[in-house]
């Protein structure tokens, strides 16, 4: 996935994004709605347009990180790896431009630190964060908790139906007819990496 904002140094004046794999045949048609969410918004007013859950969730978040970041000249790369769980353990870390920033041990479905905390209930811990750090925490959080998704079997999430309306293929009238597509790619023993072929 990805997202491209063309903008006058204001307002977003174009959105381009792509989706080179989706877990869902109806996802793909995300791609028009963001547009419609985005374009001819300010880029200050990006995080507070809302529709998030009419809207691929995934490109969303991309339009907000890209027009917080509009204006730097410099190109910045997130780093967000999260392990599986050994003997109920997972462990994720986030790093920018190769400086490891934060790191989350969970046990059993409860954080080390801030101790005894579920990955849903970090708004105030991140609120408490340096502002340069708190869109890390975010990023760090929300990777987290797409990653459980590897522990939950293919037939548990493989339904639209049975899902809430939280995303562009949930919603009444879409999910319907929404069918799980694509393969699982394991990459726990390829040192390659998700990223090594975008086209697979």
């Amino acid at each position: 996935m990805g997202v491209t904002l063309h903008h006058d140094g204001a307002c977003i004046s174009r959105v381009e994004s792509a989706m080179v794999r989706a877990p869902w045949s109806t996802c793909p048609g995300a791609v028009v709605q963001l547009a419609k969410t985005f374009t001819g918004v300010a880029l200050e007013e990006a995080a507070r347009r809302g529709e998030k859950t009419l809207n691929c969730t995934h490109l969303h978040d991309m339009t907000v990180i890209a027009a917080a970041h509009a204006h730097e000249a410099n190109a910045m790369r997130y780093s967000i790896t999260v392990s599986d769980a050994v003997a109920g353990e997972r462990v994720a870390a986030i790093a920018r431009d190769g400086v490891p920033l934060l790191r989350l041990v969970e046990q059993d479905g409860l954080l080390a630190e801030p101790a005894g905390k579920t990955l849903f209930e970090l708004g105030d811990w991140i609120a408490s964060l340096p502002t340069p750090m708190r869109e890390a925490a975010r990023l760090l959080r929300w990777a987290a908790i797409i990653a459980h998704g590897r522990a939950i079997p293919l037939e548990r999430q493989s339904d639209a139906t049975r899902m809430p309306a939280n995303c562009f293929t949930f919603q009444p009238g879409r999910k319907d007819h929404a069918i799980r597509i694509g393969r699982i790619m394991d990459f726990s023993s390829d040192r390659t990496g998700p990223l090594h072929d975008p086209q697979a």
